[in-house]
């Protein structure tokens, strides 16, 4: 059997959870639950503010768009491509491309960013290489591995002012 994979499916603006429940009882009915394995509307919580009110709310990430974790085949394009609300899959042509793993990550939420390994200790002398203190040179006050953070002690106006840098953004001074 064919691996499943996730695709996407365009739908007309605002149709996307409608799609997805109608999709979910084809799949009930037609009995695909191993070819057609997941159906999502890729949601985000948001903090929305009306009336000088804060409210969370979940907003679609890609509206007009639902997710689809399944085997390709004729039957599943069939069945998807003809669910009303549904204009076609996202591909060029009539030929559905699925998304790649770090998309799905991305997407998810499952990808976690690169831990950086810095070999600075306190005391050190360190350069930073990027943001708004490139160029400058201070001592390594404090490490935070959980963080991915150094606290340099950099003169600002005379006096020694702690700044905390990105691991990323730093270097050790030769």
């Amino acid at each position: 059997m064919a691996e499943a994979k996730w695709y996407v499916v365009h739908t007309y603006s605002g149709y996307e959870n409608k799609v997805k429940a109608n999709i979910e009882k084809t799949i009930e009915n037609r009995h695909l639950e191993e070819l057609i394995l997941e159906v999502r509307v890729p949601m985000e919580d948001v903090v929305e503010v009306k009336n000088g009110v804060k409210k969370q709310v979940s907003k679609k990430l890609f509206p007009g768009y639902v997710l689809l974790n399944m085997v390709m085949n004729d039957d599943t394009w069939y069945v998807v491509r003809n669910t009303r609300g549904v204009t076609g899959f996202v591909g060029p042509g009539s030929k559905p491309v699925p998304l790649s793993e770090g998309e799905i990550e991305r997407l998810t939420g499952t990808a976690e960013p690169p831990k950086v390994v810095m070999n600075v200790n306190v005391g050190d002398v360190v350069v930073v290489t990027a943001g708004a203190w490139a160029d400058t040179t201070g001592v390594v006050s404090a490490v935070n591995q959980q963080k991915q953070t150094v606290t340099i002690q950099v003169e600002l106006f005379g006096r020694p002012t702690p700044v905390e840098i990105n691991f990323s953004e730093v270097k050790k001074a030769v």
